[in-house]
């Protein structure tokens, strides 16, 4: 029936669905804010849920997965840099080979080194706990303060707070920065930029680099506290639905992750819809149910892409004028 759909379960599976979307587009948003295309987001973020689902099982330390991830993401995104940059590269191109090679490369090493079809053994004990706040067990008998407080705002994992934690703050880099101001210069007018003594290409370099290393973010977070393992392409098109997101939020923090939001809660309405009976049109088949986030994107894409207004030199190779 209808009041098998929870809405408290849909709260909650929301905010924890959300961290995924939101490093990627937070991710997404230096790389394109500076005028590079960063179509490779889903790449970056198969590469490092596979990295980071491996290390933490070796080591039995989620630490040390998210840091290999970092490592492993920072260097694919120095070398999109180097072609999309220095050797002035098809920026699309260079996105979309990057998704390719890390949807094969990462089943490949995972077979190689696991011997489980393509995926990492379950990680057991190597992922993080939620944390659980001072007071949740004294305000848990009283009605909707004792679940706001003790699964809303508490109950979840370190990185889950470190996505919410890192909105207010990129937002302040990226507009309240010098080196914010001098990003937005080189993704808006790198001649002018150039002209003024910035260096467009280190902004640039500096600008994957950080993307490298919140996308990271986002594989780590996929792998160790959602799953608890690696699958091939577990990212489902996470790296797209960021980009949308991006699109949605007109390359703005605040309003891309109020997309992330959105698509996080699509992805929980779609869980809490299958096996439900719906007043007239009965049970939903499993397959249309999974479509809803993808259906989103294609509408959110066909309202608004005519109205966001993307940085004017993104996708455009810096030349140096002589």
């Amino acid at each position: 029936m209808l009041e098998d759909l929870h809405i408290a379960s849909i709260v909650v599976s929301t905010i924890r669905n959300a961290p995924v979307l939101m490093f990627a587009a937070l991710a997404g948003l230096f790389a394109e804010r500076s005028g590079v295309v960063d179509i490779g987001l889903e790449g970056k973020i198969l590469a490092s849920a596979f990295v980071s689902a491996a290390v933490a099982y070796a080591t039995q330390n989620p630490w040390w997965g998210v840091a290999a991830a970092m490592a492993v993401s920072a260097a694919i995104a120095m070398v999109q840099a180097f072609v999309s940059i220095t050797q002035k590269g098809n920026q699309l191109v260079a996105g979309i080979a990057i998704n390719i090679a890390m949807s094969g490369l990462t089943f490949v090493l995972a077979q190689f080194f696991f011997q489980q079809g393509g995926r990492t053994p379950d990680l057991g004990d190597a992922h993080f706990s939620e944390i659980v706040l001072p007071g949740t067990a004294a305000l848990d008998s009283i009605p909707f303060v004792g679940w706001l407080y003790g699964h809303v705002i508490g109950g979840h994992s370190v990185l889950v707070y470190l996505a919410f934690i890192l909105l207010p703050l990129v937002h302040w880099v990226v507009f309240h920065s010098r080196f914010g101001l001098r990003l937005r210069a080189c993704g808006e007018n790198p001649h002018a930029a150039d002209a003024a003594g910035v260096s467009v290409a280190k902004t640039r370099y500096l600008a994957m680099l950080t993307a490298g290393v919140l996308c990271s973010f986002s594989g780590s977070y996929l792998a160790i506290v959602q799953s608890g393992f690696f699958l091939r392409d577990m990212s489902a098109g996470a790296g797209y639905l960021a980009l949308t997101a991006l699109v949605f939020g007109n390359w703005r923090p605040v309003h891309t992750v109020l997309g992330c939001l959105m698509f996080a809660l699509f992805q929980a309405v779609q869980i809490q819809l299958e096996g439900v009976d719906l007043p007239v049109v009965g049970r939903i088949p499993g397959a249309l149910i999974q479509m809803i986030p993808y259906v989103v994107t294609v509408v959110v894409l066909a309202g608004l892409m005519a109205k966001s207004v993307a940085p004017k030199a993104l996708g455009t190779p810096f030349v140096k004028s002589r």
